[in-house]
């Protein structure tokens, strides 16, 4: 890299946290294709991925050698890039007793959120991630908890739950004692209700060596074999963002060690600009998934923060490569869903576009939802070619509006 990408990536590291191990660099990003390459554009912050006027804001406040203004500037970028989407701290808080749960979420009935604080770290930070705010080093945007009793708690007073999601960070960036902490309470008998047990990890992509090389690598699959027999899933919802990732011999042999445990892999992924916005790719992602036992489960759309800018793909073209992509793949690779919006309200797929009374419209339907009732109903909204969130979507009639509720105010937090 020439000096000036150099000072390129250390502008943009300032506002978005950057972390990349040597199995990402030495196996994963072709040096010979940089700055090009989308793994290096995966992992490295880009000034691309700031405005120009925030750029040149950074890199004088750098060369000035002013770190407490610099701060200011860092936070205030921060705080204006959206860092909690989709009502993350506003409508997803558990409650229990009355006293907020840290750490914990509960958007859908089905399905509790738990961030570990032993987890709040990657192998490698991605650039596009959601929850890039875990990582920057402001306590007030943190969701973090140190304790499982107050999970434990929660789920007994909510049989509905049957889902539990370890997420982070990434849980797998734990040793297997501090795994097993979070994991083993949720198979005891009076949590009968809790059915899976998934966990959100980029560790199979950024170290796989975690499931075969790492000291406690048979220990974690020991726990992973202990859930099976217990009756319940285990998923790993395993993020793999190009082909490349899935491919690397070390991926493979991880996948396979982890399916042996009887647990199973869920491939996903979001589209973004850049780095994987052709449907050939998807095509080779979903048959090598496939072809490895695990199955192919979201596309999403770039979530409404961070450097979504620069990511950005719109909803119309999202649309068409995903239609491409599965057109190109058997049956087997079909159970993928999207493109998906994992908005303020619930997940939303564009299904496609259609013509009522001579006007183009997207047709859409909620796979999960605040208001169950609004799951799986199709709905229609105005054709924007432009548009790349749901946010920017308008009903296409009156009919239509119930599917587009204001959130902000009519809704309550879970409750215990």
């Amino acid at each position: 890299m020439s000096p000036a990408q150099q000072q390129g990536i250390r502008t943009a590291a300032q506002v978005f946290p950057f972390r990349a191990n040597r199995y990402v660099m030495d196996q994963l990003i072709d040096w010979d294709a940089v700055p090009d390459d989308p793994i290096f554009r995966l992992t490295f912050p880009l000034p691309e991925m700031l405005s120009s006027r925030e750029v040149s804001r950074l890199a004088g406040l750098l060369a000035a050698g002013d770190k407490a203004a610099l701060q200011r500037e860092v936070n205030d970028i921060r705080r204006s890039l959206n860092p909690h989407p989709a009502g993350q701290l506003t409508h997803n808080q558990a409650m229990l007793g009355g006293k907020a749960l840290p750490g914990l979420q509960h958007k859908y009935d089905q399905t509790v959120l738990f961030f570990p604080s032993q987890a709040q770290t990657c192998h490698a930070y991605c650039t596009f991630c959601f929850r890039w705010a875990q990582f920057a080093g402001m306590p007030d945007l943190k969701i973090a908890s140190k304790e499982v009793d107050h999970l434990t708690a929660y789920l007994e007073a909510h049989p509905e739950v049957s889902d539990v999601l370890i997420t982070g960070g990434d849980p797998m960036f734990m040793g297997a004692e501090a795994l097993a902490r979070c994991i083993e309470p949720l198979l005891e008998p009076e949590l009968v209700h809790v059915r899976n047990i998934r966990i959100g990890t980029k560790s199979v992509a950024y170290w796989p060596m975690r499931y075969f090389a790492d000291a406690d690598a048979d220990q974690v699959l020991r726990l992973f074999e202990r859930v099976s027999a217990s009756g319940r899933q285990l998923a790993l919802m395993a993020h793999f963002d190009h082909p490349r990732e899935l491919e690397a011999p070390a991926a493979r042999e991880a996948l396979r060690r982890i399916r042996d445990t009887g647990a199973v892999v869920r491939v996903q992924a979001p589209l973004l600009h850049h780095i994987n916005d052709d449907a050939r790719l998807w095509a080779r992602l979903w048959r090598e998934a496939v072809g490895q036992g695990a199955v192919p489960y979201y596309m999403f759309v770039a979530r409404d923060t961070g450097a979504q800018e620069y990511f950005k793909v719109t909803l119309h073209r999202a649309w068409r490569i995903y239609r491409e992509a599965v057109s190109m793949v058997s049956g087997l690779a079909r159970t993928v869903r999207g493109p998906s919006m994992s908005a303020h309200p619930g997940k939303v797929r564009l299904q496609g576009l259609a013509k009522l009374g001579g006007r183009k419209v997207f047709v859409l339907d909620y796979l999960q939802a605040r208001q169950a009732e609004l799951v799986g109903k199709p709905f229609f909204a105005r054709f924007d070619p432009e548009a790349i969130w749901f946010d920017e979507l308008e009903p296409a009639s009156p009919d239509d509006e119930p599917f587009f509720p204001d959130l902000d105010d009519s809704l309550t937090q879970a409750a215990g």
